[in-house]
């Protein structure tokens, strides 16, 4: 990490800090203070979670150093694909990455390149081996903690979605997704049923039939 980036990560959590210390207070103005939260950290963003499908068991049977060449091939394939859509990449956690976007449009097309890059290194690999990737998209107002994190109920949502409920291949949308996104060409959005109660409407993204050009030269060497 960047000096920079430290110094701005660690002023943003430290300012959030003060401001939850003077909200525990009882006589405190909440309704004042949360104004000036989201005032601070709020922001519109579009936020990815990843997830490897199988890696517990894999990680399982074939040992730890697999489990970490599995997760070093994941990042080698994805996050090029990221930088490309105009993602950031903001956590790492085991097999998972969390990745934000101003453009809602720019998560669906980078989450459809992922899946496609995925797929083509995959093709011809032993089971074990394969990059089976699943993953979920939220869009809505959420707090950004300098590069650190952020919190919303859309990032829970995408976070339900990508690791706890999509399969290999899937890319699971919500409804704020679905009702902001303008769709690549020959992609189509389908009804999902799968999702838990608390995220409400979900849709399953069908992206078989879409070409990305834009990202032929970033996924061609990969």
């Amino acid at each position: 990490m960047s000096f920079t980036r430290q110094i701005i990560s660690r002023a943003s959590a430290d300012r959030l800090e003060l401001l939850i210390e003077e909200r525990l207070n009882p006589k405190s103005d909440k309704a004042r203070i949360d104004k000036r939260i989201w005032n601070l950290f709020g922001e519109k963003l579009a936020v990815l979670y990843t997830d490897l499908s199988g890696f517990s068991r894999n990680a399982a049977e074939f040992g730890i150093i697999h489990f970490l060449q599995t997760i070093y091939e994941s990042h080698r394939l994805l996050v090029p694909v990221i930088q490309h859509g105009n993602g950031i990449l903001l956590k790492t956690e085991g097999d998972s990455l969390m990745v934000i976007y101003r453009s809602v449009d720019d998560a669906v097309r980078s989450a459809i390149a992922m899946q496609q890059c995925c797929q083509r290194h995959s093709k011809d690999l032993p089971p074990e081996d394969k990059v089976l990737l699943c993953i979920g998209i939220g869009y809505g107002n959420v707090l950004r903690i300098g590069d650190e994190d952020v919190f919303g109920e859309e990032v829970n949502a995408a976070c339900k979605l990508g690791e706890d409920t999509a399969k290999a291949h899937e890319i699971l949308i919500t409804n704020a997704v679905a009702n902001a996104v303008t769709l690549p060409k020959g992609a189509v959005v389908e009804n999902y049923t799968g999702a838990p109660d608390a995220i409400g409407l979900a849709f399953k993204l069908n992206y078989d039939n879409v070409v990305l050009r834009s990202y032929k030269n970033v996924t061609a060497a990969l």
